[in-house]
């Protein structure tokens, strides 16, 4: 160390010195990057002038990037090979840079998608779901059944819209719907199975106006298959959600419902 070491700082006055917290000041010693001064008569470690600089010169590589595993053999090398090593830590800064720009680009487009596929309602309706606490999966498997139901069934997707508005202001309603994703890890044959699709029946059945079509509505001679395409989306990989809804549409069936029988 340069200079007498009671004439030095302490571990905290360096660290505040050379703009960096006590715990990197130690993380510098455990990666040999700064050499652990001696301690003083009252066991104290003293920070001289060389050990400052060090820090200075290893905080301003780290803030610019170097990896701390490369910065040692850099502070170490000669004046050429230090051009090189920055100018080697530049260029994988830029490729870097590149690759989180392009990775931003995309959320853009994605988020640009949002904006063609869905209308303002439609993407409002899914930040509810966010914000009410649903599973990310859920919502993702929701903004799909929402693009498929604008694609297919445009004439009544204003209303299919105003049901979920409503109905996403019912906690129960929304419990129910946690439960029923939830019941995705349970047994096939499990009795719960059951006694959610007659609660969820029941809170549909207990908003009929919700349920209702327009008055001119007409039913298109392919609306079965178009029912189909939206109500069995992923039920291959999600098997315990397709059958809670066969069973709650079963039961709004038998309860007058117009549902198509897929």
């Amino acid at each position: 160390m340069t200079g007498n070491s009671a004439d030095g700082v302490t571990i905290s006055q360096a660290a505040a010195f050379a703009g960096v917290t006590v715990k990197t000041v130690r993380v510098y010693h455990r990666h040999g990057l700064v050499a652990e001064p001696r301690r003083d008569g009252s066991g104290y470690r003293r920070y001289g002038s060389a050990e400052l600089l060090r820090l200075v010169q290893v905080r301003t590589l780290a803030a610019s990037g170097v990896p701390l595993a490369e910065v040692g053999a850099l502070l170490d090398s000669d004046a050429d090979d230090f051009t090189a090593g920055v100018a080697d830590v530049e260029a994988q800064l830029t490729a870097k840079i590149a690759d989180l720009t392009a990775r931003r680009n995309s959320l853009r487009q994605l988020a640009d998608a949002d904006r063609l596929l869905l209308p303002e309602r439609a993407r409002a309706i899914l930040d509810r779901l966010a914000g009410l606490g649903f599973a990310p999966d859920y919502v993702a498997a929701q903004r799909e059944v929402l693009i498929l139901s604008r694609a297919l069934a445009p004439e009544v997707y204003e209303t299919f819209l105003t049901g979920l508005e409503h109905r996403l202001d019912d906690p129960e309603y929304v419990d129910l719907q946690k439960r029923g994703w939830e019941a995705e890890s349970w047994p096939p044959d499990d009795p719960r199975l059951e006694d959610l699709a007659k609660a969820l029946a029941d809170n549909l059945l207990a908003h009929p106006e919700l349920l209702a079509l327009p008055a001119d509505f007409q039913p298109s001679a392919d609306a079965s298959a178009r029912y189909d395409m939206i109500s069995s989306h992923r039920e291959e990989e999600l098997k315990n959600s397709a059958r809670l809804t066969a069973m709650v549409e079963a039961r709004l069936r038998a309860a007058g419902v117009a549902i198509p029988v897929r």
